[in-house]
């Protein structure tokens, strides 16, 4: 199962590297940083985003406060894929841009990505249902606090 583990965390990381180093370590069983940049940045942290557009004043919107409906929902299964999940939420009331951004370490990562992202095909179904709600999409980026 480690070995199974490291494999994924190693394909799902080199789609990211641009590079032959290795990104996991077998001995420890942690995923170290990334180089990236010709080694002038480095990530340990892969993010995955859900975003679309909104309508309405973000004061009132009556798609914006059914997306915060949706987050609210499967809040609880999104922070359940790994202990060290981080959620971040994020509204541009000018560009009327609403984005959902979970970000977990490179050895959550492979697992989570072999499973298709759960529960990101329900939440996307759910948007894509909410009047007034449009251009739903996703990105893989990767992440490093600085």
């Amino acid at each position: 199962m480690k070995l199974l583990l490291s494999a994924m965390v190693l394909r799902s990381a080199a789609a990211f590297a641009g590079t032959s180093k290795q990104a996991f370590s077998t001995t420890a069983l942690r995923a170290e940083p990334v180089p990236l940049a010709n080694g002038s940045m480095s990530f340990d942290r892969v993010c995955r985003e859900i975003r679309c557009k909104y309508e309405g004043d973000k004061a009132t919107s009556k798609s914006l406060e059914e997306i915060g409906k949706v987050v609210a929902e499967y809040l609880p299964t999104i922070k359940a894929v790994s202990p060290d999940m981080k959620v971040n939420r994020m509204i541009c009331g000018g560009c009327l841009d609403f984005k959902l951004q979970m970000t977990v370490g490179l050895d959550a990562f492979g697992p989570w990505d072999g499973e298709g992202f759960p529960p990101e095909a329900e939440i996307i179904a759910k948007l894509k249902e909410i009047e007034g709600v449009s251009q739903v999409e996703t990105q893989t980026l990767t992440n490093m606090e600085i």
